[in-house]
């Protein structure tokens, strides 16, 4: 994608959708950075490779600026974020190197799998109430979530955010305010650490990835402004019908080529 060409309908449209992952991440930490890579390939038109890359850049820097902001507020568990965080990249840079094993049309049927998984728990409203006033990290059980995160972070290109918050809920027993925080930091290292394997794959899309950064980030502070004065059991349900919508949509739409490519080989 290049010259004039590159500014296309789906790419204004994919600019648009993509300010409403970022007031998911400022919102509930996480959530919209799992339909990041199907809107950049199914509505900007990028390559499946491509687009993971661009994906880890756009939501990586979004979520940095909103743990940097969350930090500040108080928002954010240091013990948590250093396990998370480095079990977290050592898993990113792990499941990078299995992209590119998968054909594209599998890649995007696994997606659906897990936006199937994640929309579910969502719409029923999992991981709602605050587990504690008192947050206790465990090594052991926040290293092992943090490193199967990073590695689905490196392998899908997706922030993680959607099973940083629950983790952080269930095994460090924090508050939802400040695991929304940390899991901005988390989502922000993990996807440093995908992108550093990825970034090859960015082709010349540098003005692209700045204009769904930007995007990503006016929606960020919105959907921070919107935290301080509204639960986000709301839209994690929407978020979660939305999903399931996004997942029907990629199943319909490589379940085709997945077969023609099995008989291929058959």
């Amino acid at each position: 994608m290049g010259g004039a060409g590159m500014w296309s309908a789906g790419v204004w449209a994919a600019l648009v959708l993509s300010g409403a992952i970022g007031v998911s991440l400022g919102l509930i930490g996480g959530g919209g950075s799992i339909i990041t890579v199907p809107i950049l390939v199914y509505v900007a038109g990028l390559p499946v490779p491509e687009a993971v890359a661009m994906s880890l850049a756009v939501v990586g820097t979004t979520a940095a600026v909103g743990g940097y902001f969350q930090a500040r507020a108080g928002h954010v568990h240091g013990q948590a974020a250093l396990i998370y965080g480095g079990t977290g990249m050592a898993g990113a840079a792990l499941g990078a190197h299995l992209t590119h094993l998968v054909p594209a049309p599998v890649l995007m049927l696994l997606f659906a799998a897990l936006m199937i998984w994640v929309g579910l728990g969502m719409a029923r409203g999992q991981a709602e109430a605050e587990q504690s006033p008192c947050a206790e990290c465990h090594p052991g059980k926040c290293a092992a979530a943090g490193l199967v995160i990073g590695v689905l972070t490196g392998f899908l290109g997706v922030g993680g955010g959607f099973l940083i918050v629950p983790a952080l809920l269930r095994f460090a027993r924090m508050p939802v305010p400040q695991a929304i925080g940390t899991s901005l930091v988390i989502i922000a290292v993990n996807s440093l650490a995908g992108f550093a394997a990825h970034h090859s794959d960015l082709g010349h899309g540098l003005d692209l990835g700045l204009a769904f950064t930007g995007a990503a980030l006016m929606g960020l502070f919105g959907g921070l402004a919107l935290g301080r004065h509204m639960k986000p059991v709301g839209l994690k349900r929407a978020f979660g019908g939305l999903s399931l919508l996004v997942a029907a949509y990629l199943i319909a739409m490589n379940v085709r080529p997945l077969l023609a490519m099995l008989a291929h080989h058959g």
